[in-house]
């Protein structure tokens, strides 16, 4: 009997097979609190957004210049946090999070409003679905999805303008083609950031990075998710 190491036998394939197992095993781990975090932004976001059509905060905040304030302040602190969330300490950064998450919520309350609830729920079951076939294909590709990245985003830059513009325009043409250029633009989002956050996983990152990291995955999906549901609603909802 031969006592010859095999090639897939050898102290150093050994080794690497188990540093290979240790870090698939720290990036499911990983992409689970990613989406973990964005499941529980959205129930915030929903619970808000229930809150605010219910009690009457948000007509009341409609009828006032307020309204605008409301409308553009999500943007803002996503622009914001987006930005500074990786100066933050990991707990700053979840608390304002869910900030974020509320805000969207009470921003969102029209749309409880002005839809039917069978309509929203349907778009709702739509977009989940969608999102994730998505993002399980941003997962699981071999292509590199980087080049789709420079397109994406002059395309969301293009669309938030053009959704900018529209509020005093309101042309319903313009409102139309935003619609249909969002959900493509925001399904292709949603592949390409599922596929990045997972790149930027690293074994060796502390806890504290690889926390700060988790939410800032979750803060990508969940604006993806959120805006592939508001574009879709446009088409699915049966207005009130």
């Amino acid at each position: 009997m031969s006592d010859r190491w095999s090639q897939d036998d050898t102290p150093a394939a050994v080794a690497g097979e188990a540093r290979a197992r240790s870090i698939d095993a720290g990036l499911r781990i990983y992409m689970t609190k990613v989406y973990n975090y964005m499941a529980m932004g959205l129930l915030v976001t929903a619970a808000a957004a229930y809150f605010g059509a219910t009690s009457g905060i948000y007509l009341a905040i409609a009828s006032t210049p307020l309204i605008y304030v409301l409308a553009f302040a999500p943007l803002v602190m996503a622009i914001w946090l987006g930005s500074r969330l990786h100066a933050m300490s990991s707990a700053r950064a979840q608390t304002m999070f869910w900030v974020f998450a509320g805000l969207m919520g009470m921003s969102l309350s029209y749309v409880l409003l002005v839809f039917t609830g069978v309509s929203v729920v349907r778009t709702l079951l739509v977009t989940a679905g969608s999102f994730g076939a998505l993002s399980l294909y941003g997962y699981t590709t071999k292509r590199d999805l980087a080049p789709m990245g420079a397109f994406l985003f002059m395309g969301l830059i293009g669309i938030i303008l053009a959704s900018i513009v529209n509020i005093f325009v309101g042309s319903s043409a313009l409102h139309m083609t935003v619609s249909v250029l969002g959900v493509l633009i925001f399904a292709g989002l949603t592949a390409y950031d599922t596929q990045d956050i997972k790149r930027i996983y690293y074994a060796g990152d502390t806890s504290e990075i690889a926390e700060k990291k988790a939410i800032y995955g979750a803060l990508r999906l969940y604006l993806d998710f959120i805006n592939l549901f508001i574009m879709l609603l446009q088409f699915m909802g049966n207005r009130e």
